[in-house]
């Protein structure tokens, strides 16, 4: 499956969600590390919700980038 991530810069790292997987969040003091700790998280999330015997969300949305003139 393939979740799409927001990636957000805070004062003094990152922090990313998956809108998606509600709850499921990572930080680092990097993009690629809190792309690598949201990975981790994902799969966890994803693995504690088969163990509950709760639904997996699919991956329903959808990343746009919008040109805007100034």
């Amino acid at each position: 499956m393939r979740y799409a991530i927001v990636v957000e810069k805070t004062e003094n790292n990152y922090s990313a969600y998956a809108p998606d997987l509600p709850g499921c969040v990572a930080t680092g003091f990097t993009v690629a590390e809190t792309e690598r700790e949201m990975r981790e998280a994902i799969a966890f999330h994803i693995e504690g919700l088969v163990e509950d015997g709760l639904p997996v969300p699919q991956p329903l949305s959808i990343v746009e980038y919008l040109e805007i003139a100034a």
